[in-house]
């Protein structure tokens, strides 16, 4: 308790947790996208349960990783070499990542673009909730590992990490319906998001292989791409109104 209050009125703790909060709930956003696209397919009634499970998983998974933070360090030693190349736990589980945000964000446009002759006729669902949650799990364990190995290496008190992350995943179950909800209104909004998620997909397997890739390019890029998509929105809008007065 002595050291907590110690902690409490250090200043560079305050800022280290400032710092670390607006780092997770960045990395969160990520995942977030994930979680909104896959759950869009499910059923509307199961799908604000689906995300309030998701980002649960993403919570436990987090606060699991913490109480094994002396593992997680380990997870950057080397394992093996490729090409002259060491890769660790963490690059390996990275790098697999990757390749499923690339799979599904393909395999997402793919039926956007063409979809199954069954969910043309039916106009329904095509993705069960069990596999949603496997899906999502799967990718939250991705993120979480991520997040957890940016925070021990930017903080080594364990209750900083600990707020930053309920922090991070309180924003993340807080913006999940609107974000939901949004994209599903907005289609040209699902393509941009699949965009997005290439994109992160393509950073996973580089940080795996080594290929440090500044994430403020990737998010000045995503910040970009999103203001333009709400201009086109608003422009959109402003014509139907338009066409209505006419």
């Amino acid at each position: 308790m002595e050291s907590l209050v110690q902690l409490a009125a250090d200043p560079t703790a305050w800022a280290a947790l400032a710092t670390l909060v607006v780092m997770e709930v960045v990395l969160g956003i990520d995942n977030l996208i994930f979680i909104s696209i896959i759950t869009n397919k499910l059923p509307a009634e199961q799908q604000s349960r689906a995300r309030r499970i998701g980002i649960g998983l993403a919570l436990v998974l987090r606060l699991a990783l913490l109480g094994t933070v002396a593992y997680i360090v380990h997870l950057t030693q080397p394992v093996f070499e490729i090409f002259g190349k060491g890769l660790s736990w963490r690059d390996m589980i990275l790098i697999a990542g990757g390749l499923f945000l690339l799979w599904k964000a393909t395999k997402e446009i793919h039926h956007s673009l063409d979809p199954d002759p069954q969910e043309k006729a039916g106009g329904g669902a095509s993705l069960g909730f069990t596999a949603a949650i496997g899906q999502i799990l799967l990718l939250d364990l991705v993120f979480s590992i991520d997040s957890i190995i940016t925070a021990v290496g930017m903080t080594d008190h364990v209750p900083i990490m600990v707020i930053a992350v309920v922090t991070a995943v309180t924003v993340m179950l807080v913006a999940a319906n609107p974000l939901s909800r949004f994209i599903a209104a907005n289609p040209t909004v699902v393509m941009l998001a699949l965009g997005f998620l290439i994109m992160i997909g393509m950073t996973l397997i580089a940080e795996g292989f080594g290929a440090h890739v500044p994430k403020g390019y990737v998010y000045t890029a995503m910040a970009f791409s999103a203001g333009v998509e709400v201009l086109n929105i608003l422009g959109r809008r402003a014509r139907q109104a338009k066409r209505k007065v006419a």
